[in-house]
């Protein structure tokens, strides 16, 4: 994993643009993270990205706060899914906020991603609430949090 830098903004659209794609139809709008400026987000440190040689094969936008850490948008590229790197993320997520000393890592997804709710409550993830989307009229988000006192199975 390493941060990405001004030089990788367009590869963090692109790859961002073609994990969320399967997911706007049944949405009926792209995810809140298709719609995002990565650059400031480069800019702060919170985009990481995993690679195969030349490939970026998934990244994590992480945010840290005060009293948790927040994965803003997780995705594996299309041509890796399926290998079980989105758990390698969730784990290196989670490595991550105990370096930073946070107790929790949290998320959040729409109520109709449920492959995806699925993998984190596998991953031990609980559902904190549900509530309304702040930007997406309509769509309810499922808030997820995990301890991160001990390392993840």
């Amino acid at each position: 994993m390493r941060q990405a830098v001004s030089d990788d903004l367009s590869a963090v659209v692109d790859l961002t643009d073609l994990a969320y794609a399967p997911w706007t139809p049944l949405l009926g709008a792209p995810p809140v993270p298709v719609t995002e400026d990565y650059a400031p987000r480069i800019e702060r440190g919170e985009v990481w990205l995993r690679e195969e040689g030349a490939d970026t094969t998934g990244l994590v936008v992480l945010e840290r706060h005060a009293d948790h850490a927040m994965i803003f948008s997780l995705v594996v590229a299309p041509a890796f899914q399926h290998r079980g790197l989105a758990l390698v993320l969730l784990r290196w997520s989670e490595q991550q906020a105990r370096d930073w000393g946070v107790p929790e890592i949290r998320l959040f997804a729409s109520s109709k991603m449920e492959r995806n709710l699925a993998i984190y409550a596998r991953y031990g993830f609980h559902e904190t609430g549900r509530g309304p989307h702040p930007y997406r009229q309509g769509w309810t988000i499922v808030n997820m949090a995990k301890s991160v006192d001990r390392p993840a199975a």
